[in-house]
C-alpha cells in the first residue's frame, strides 16, 4: 500500500486466461456501474478472466465487514477500496502474466499422447468438445439454450434442434466429437462462433441446489474469447484455419496467412473509403474462404481490380502515363478478367495468390494516396481571447 493509502495491487501470484485487450474492455465497462451489483459482476470477471480463485479472494478481503466480535478482519488491503484495487488490476493489466499450458508431461514427451488411432484431427474435436463444455458451464449458451432452475416451468428449447436449424444436421447436441467428419467440425466451430453469448452477471439459487443462474448477455465479448481459444486449439493441431475476426466472413473459417497479410487485411478493412468497403470486404472473403475455388479467387481479384480501376486518375497522377497500365497488364493478360482465346491461362494456382495480395497492397496504397489528397480538418479548438 502507498504512503497515501491508496491500493497497491500485487499481481505476482495472477495468470490472465482471457486477451488482455478483453480484460480490460470488461472491467472498464464495470467501473462505470453505478449499482451495488458492479462488485458481483466484477467477481465474476475475476472468476473467469484469471486462473484460480486468489484474485477473487483478495478482491473479497478489500473493506471486509467486521467479526462477529466486532473485530476487522486482518488485511492487507482493509484501508483502500475495492473499487480503487479493481480499477488498478484493469489499468496495469497487460502487466499480468498470460496463463500458460503446463509444460509437456510423461505421454506427450514420449509421444504417447496421441489419440488410439493416432489422429491429431480426432484430438481437436476432442479439444473443441471441452473448450464448448466449459462454455457452457460458465452460462454461455443459456441465452440460446436456456438454463435449468428447480423452479421453471416452461420446457428449454431443443438445443439440437437449434443447431440443426444452422447447420442442416440433426442430433449434434449432446456432442459426440468420435462421430464427427471435417464439414460437420467446422460447422460446428462456425455454429458456436454464432450461438455463444458471455453473461455479465450470475446469481446463486440456493433452494435445492439448483445452483448459479446467468444473465445480462452479451455476444461481443463472448464471441471474442471463443475466438482465441479456438484459434489457438487449430494452431496447436496445425490446422490451417482460423475463425476471422472481421470482415463479411466475420466467424467464419479462412485461410491462415502470415501475420503481415493479416495486419493488411486489417487496415483495408478498417481504412477504405464507404463507397467501396462493402466491395473489398467481399474480395477479402471470396478469397481467404475455407472452401474457396479457383473461380472464387478470380473473382475476388477481379472486384479488387475493379476497385483500382476507378482509382486509374489518381494511380496515374502519382505514377505517371503510361506505368499506371503496368498495374493493369497482369490482370489483362492473364485469364482473370476478360477469359480471351489470346490470354495466358496455364499457369501455376500460386499466381492467384500473389496477385491478389499484390493488389490489396495496391488499395491500401491508393487508401493513403486520397486521405493525403483530403484537404486538412479545421481545428475545432476555440481561439484564445488574447
Amino acid at each position: 500500500m502507498g504512503d497515501d493509502g491508496a491500493v497497491i495491487v500485487d499481481l505476482s501470484n495472477y495468470e490472465l486466461v482471457w486477451p488482455t485487450s478483453l480484460f480490460v474492455s470488461e472491467g472498464e465497462r464495470i467501473l462505470k456501474a453505478t449499482s451495488r451489483s458492479w462488485e458481483d459482476r466484477a467477481e465474476w470477471l475475476l472468476t473467469e478472466a484469471l486462473v484460480g480463485s486468489t484474485a477473487v479472494a483478495d478482491f473479497q478481503e478489500i473493506d471486509a465487514p467486521r467479526n462477529g466480535w466486532g473485530v476487522g478482519r486482518e488485511s492487507r488491503y482493509r484501508q483502500g477500496t475495492r473499487e480503487n484495487w479493481f480499477s488498478e488490476l484493469v489499468s496495469r493489466a497487460s502487466e499480468i502474466r498470460p496463463a500458460l499450458a503446463p509444460r509437456p508431461y510423461w505421454p506427450q514427451r514420449h509421444g504417447r499422447g496421441a489419440s488410439a488411432d493416432g489422429s491429431a484431427a480426432r484430438d481437436a474435436r476432442r479439444d473443441f468438445a471441452r473448450i464448448v463444455g466449459d462454455f457452457a458451464d460458465r452460462g454461455y449458451l443459456a441465452e440460446q439454450f436456456g438454463e435449468e432452475c428447480i423452479d421453471g416451468r416452461d420446457e428449454l428449447p431443443d438445443a439440437s434442434a437449434l443447431i440443426e436449424r444452422r447447420l442442416g444436421i440433426p442430433n449434434l447436441w449432446p456432442l459426440t466429437p468420435t462421430t464427427w467428419g471435417d464439414d460437420t467440425f467446422y460447422g460446428l466451430i462456425e455454429v458456436f462462433h454464432d450461438l455463444v453469448s458471455r453473461p455479465r452477471l450470475r446469481s446463486f439459487h440456493s433452494y435445492g441446489g439448483c445452483g448459479w443462474h446467468h444473465s445480462e448477455f452479451h455476444n461481443g465479448p463472448a464471441r471474442i474469447l471463443y475466438r482465441a481459444k479456438i484459434n489457438e486449439l487449430l494452431r496447436e493441431a496445425e490446422v490451417e484455419y482460423e475463425l476471422a475476426a472481421e470482415g463479411e466472413d466475420l466467424g467464419r473459417l479462412v485461410a491462415v496467412t502470415d501475420s503481415a497479410r493479416g495486419q493488411l487485411v486489417h487496415r483495408v478493412l478498417n481504412d477504405s473509403p464507404p463507397a467501396v468497403t462493402d466491395r473489398v470486404r467481399h474480395a477479402i472473403a471470396l478469397f481467404r474462404a475455407r472452401d474457396a475455388s479457383l473461380e472464387s479467387k478470380r473473382s475476388a481479384i477481379v472486384a479488387a481490380v475493379g476497385v483500382l480501376e476507378e482509382r486509374r486518375p489518381l494511380i496515374r497522377e502519382d505514377l505517371g502515363k503510361p506505368d499506371d497500365g503496368a498495374l493493369f497488364e497482369i490482370a489483362n493478360r492473364f485469364g482473370l478478367r476478360h477469359r480471351r482465346a489470346d490470354q495466358l491461362a496455364n499457369y501455376d494456382d500460386a499466381f492467384l495468390d500473389w496477385i491478389f495480395w499484390w493488389y490489396l497492397a495496391t488499395i491500401e496504397l491508393t487508401n493513403k494516396l486520397i486521405k493525403a489528397a483530403e484537404p486538412p480538418q479545421a481545428s475545432t479548438t476555440p481561439e484564445p481571447p488574447f
